[in-house]
This record gives structure tokens, sequence and C-alpha cells, in this order.
């Protein structure tokens, strides 16, 4: 599986009203599955190529490397449990100064220019040769490689696992494991989580190493807990998504809280906002977040505008924070922050929703954009992500700008075993902002 661009995701509409509880659903049993099974076709590894040439007019030094990456043009990509596989050659012809070659993991997060603005949390060395026959040596099929001196044509073939975690001590003194954080590049973000694998070439006292490096891009493994029952059923069958009130366990609501505002900058208004995220809150990248949202309000006219779809903000904020040692003047500064917001719900209004004059009820979901980077921590560099209830926006409405709630969240690489989410937004809502408000009625109300 393609964890960096999920299969799609189903569309469809609503129509009929919603499923039953799990408690109200009728027995029902496993189809039998009449077709074959298709087979998994694997798409074959990927080869690249690096080479060092130092003014001859051939390489003599080549690594090729295979991996999951989807061109030979992009960066060696690597998912976790996957071991770095490959070959080195060295065209040592007679290597008298050479001492020894080694391969070299790493893992670093940069966060300056500075030499303190570099953490390194996977260092990991494979010794390939050695001119002493009592160092440790990968096995060669070249004859030129068995001796003290290295002659010819020499070839090695290289294994690399890479490790799922690290041990780094924590901000308490003591050791934790921690899992390897996906790579991290952006180019208005000041930290960056970069994996290299390095060959040396090491000589003798009077002559400089010789260094072949290249990045790697590496990609954990994670997913959410399986959702509840009656939703894998809806997912599965392409069901209208059950409400909080009919999946009670698909759901976790959160607290209410209360939208103050001004209409028309003199008139105060209020409303009763419950906001419920599907559970497990872990949602997989490229699938999509659903959300469901009631208010309450003693005014009809009130909520028109409130429970309006273009009127409700609920965001996806995502929080990198990293640890940066050249502005470590005092302990309490020297973590920085980049918040930014990297989803917004759609919403609609379901069929047979129960919303009367002082109650409203609204389904959504945040679109998670397939390039997402997964939530992570280490000692140095996490990633989060929340979900953030903004101030409500619509005209002729003000209030203040403070969110009115922040549910924390996480976001994994792959989805959960089972059924596969749907989404449910109908077309007419993919874009919160293009809805208008006419208010003329609701001023006539007021």
């Amino acid at each position: 599986m393609d964890v960096l661009a999920p299969p799609q995701y189903h569309r469809f509409s609503r129509p009929g009203p919603e499923p039953m509880s799990g408690s109200e659903l009728p027995a029902y049993s496993r189809r039998q599955n009449t077709h074959r099974p298709q087979p998994i076709v694997r798409r074959e590894p990927t080869e690249h190529t690096f080479v060092l040439t130092e003014g001859k007019s051939s390489p003599w030094i080549t690594l090729k490397l295979r991996s999951s990456a989807k061109s030979s043009k992009s960066l060696p990509t690597y998912f976790e449990k996957e071991t770095i596989t490959g070959q080195l050659e060295v065209n040592a012809e007679r290597g008298d100064s050479i001492q020894a070659i080694t391969a070299t993991l790493s893992g670093r997060i940069i966060s300056g220019a500075g030499s303190n603005d570099c953490f390194v949390f996977l260092n990991q060395t494979l010794p390939v040769w050695a001119k002493s026959l009592d160092c440790p040596r990968v096995p060669s099929p070249s004859e030129g490689a068995s001796s003290t001196k290295l002659l010819g044509h020499c070839v090695w073939p290289l294994s690399i696992p890479i490790p799922r975690t690290v041990e780094l001590p924590s901000g308490g003194g003591d050791v934790r494991s921690y899992r390897l954080p996906e790579t991290f590049l952006e180019r208005y973000t000041k930290v960056s989580v970069q994996y290299d694998l390095t060959i040396v070439v090491s000589r003798g006292k009077l002559r400089s190493d010789n260094v072949l490096k290249t990045a790697f891009g590496y990609v954990p493994s994670s997913r959410p807990d399986a959702p509840s029952l009656l939703r894998q059923l809806v997912y599965q069958e392409k069901l209208p998504l059950p409400s909080p009130a009919n999946d009670p366990e698909g759901w976790k609501t959160l607290r209410p809280v209360s939208a103050r505002g001004l209409m028309f900058k003199t008139r105060p208004v209020e409303a009763r906002c419950t906001l419920a995220l599907a559970k497990p809150l872990c949602y997989t990248r490229g699938s999509v977040l659903p959300c469901y949202i009631s208010l309450e309000g003693r005014e009809s006219a009130v909520l028109d505008v409130l429970a309006n779809p273009g009127s409700i903000l609920v965001k996806l904020r995502r929080r990198v924070r990293f640890y940066n040692q050249a502005t470590a003047t005092r302990k309490e500064v020297s973590w920085n922050e980049s918040v930014e917001d990297v989803g917004t719900a759609v919403w609609w209004n379901p069929a047979n929703s129960g919303s009367d004059a002082y109650n409203r009820f609204l389904e959504g979901e945040i679109h998670l954009a397939k390039d997402l980077r997964p939530s992570c921590e280490m000692a140095h560099f996490s990633i989060s992500y929340y979900v953030v209830l903004c101030p409500f926006k619509a005209a002729n409405y003000s209030s203040d700008g403070a969110a009115l709630l922040s549910e924390p969240v996480e976001v994994a690489t792959m989805y959960a075993k089972g059924p596969r989410p749907n989404a449910y937004a109908p077309p007419a809502y993919d874009s919160p902002m293009g809805y208008r408000d006419d208010l003329s009625h609701v001023q006539h109300m007021l």
C-alpha cells in the first residue's frame, strides 16, 4: 500500500432516514464473496544510483539503493519495517591507503544554521570493510576484498535495517523510547527532520577521507484503532452516518460552549453549541474527519444565522514544536512553536436531522490532505493536531476572536483495519466560504 497516497474514498448522497442504533439493528449475515479476489500487484523497487568520481573519467565509488520511491529521480524512500538494501562498488585499483569503509545511517533534527542547532537522534554504523582481518566485514563476492588491501573492482551487498524506535533522554532525566518521526521539510517552518546514508572511505593520516552521502525519506507506519461496530457497518454498506444520539460509542461529544456576540453591532445574542468528533480521535491522512454540531437557542432568527453551513468555522490546527539551542538564553524561551491551520470543516443540513425552531443539527467533515505529516513526539521535536471551534463568522455578526473550544487529535499514515471511511459532504458544500447569507428577513425579525 502506498501510504503517502491512500486510495480515493467514496462520495455519495444522503437520502433516507438515519440508520438505527446498535441495539435496534437487525441481525445480518456476512455476504459470501462469489468473485475471485484479484491478486495484489506489487511495484518493483526503484533503483537509485549515486557516484563519486573525484576527477576520474569513471566513478570510483558507486552506491546503488533500492527503495519504495515512485521514481529514480526522487529521494530513496523507506517505510517503517523496511530495510535499506543495495550495493556498494569501489574501483580501488591498488587501495594501499584505504584503512576502512563504513556505512552510517543517521537522523537529525535541524533547527538553525549553527552547530548547536542540530540534534542527532539516530546514528547507526555498519562496518563494510577494514584493513585488519580482526575487524567485522560485510561478506563480498569480490576476490579483491578478501585480503588486507583492496584490489580492483570490489562489490559489497548492503542490507541495513532501519530501527523503529530510538532511546533518548527525556526532560526528567530518564531515558524514553521514541518512534522515529517522518522526514519533515517545509519552506516556512524553521525546523526539519532529515535522514542520511553516508559511505566513508577512511584513509591514512596524510590523506583525507572520501565521503559519498545521500538523504532519504522515512515514513512511519501508524493506524487508528477500529471505529464502533455500527460505524464499520455504515462504512461497509455505504449508509448515512449515524448521529451521536444513535451511535454514542462512535462519537466523542465535547463539553457544551456558549457562542456570544452582537447582531448588527447592537443586539446581544447567544447560542449553546455542542461539537462531537468521530471516535477514535485518530484519523488517516488522505481521508476525512467526521464532525457533528448542535446549536440551541431561544431565538430562531439567531439560529438561522449561526446554523448556516457557511457560518460555522471548525479548523484542524497543527502545532510544530522544537527546541532551538541558539535561543536558549533562558530555559523557558528555548522552545519554538509554529502553528498553522491545515484543514477546515465543511457543513451541511442532513435529511431528517430533527432540527426545530430552537435546535439545529448539522453534519460536517474535515478533509485531511494526503501529505499531512503524522503526529509524532521526540525529545526535541513534536507535531500535534487540534480540532478548534472558532468564533462564528456571518454577515452582521461580530464576537470575540478567541477560540470557543479545542480538542487534541492525531493524524496517522495508514487506515484502520476494516472498512475505510466514506466522504459524505455534498458537492455543493465543498467550499465552506462559497455560501453567502441573505439576512434581510433576519434583520426584520430582530
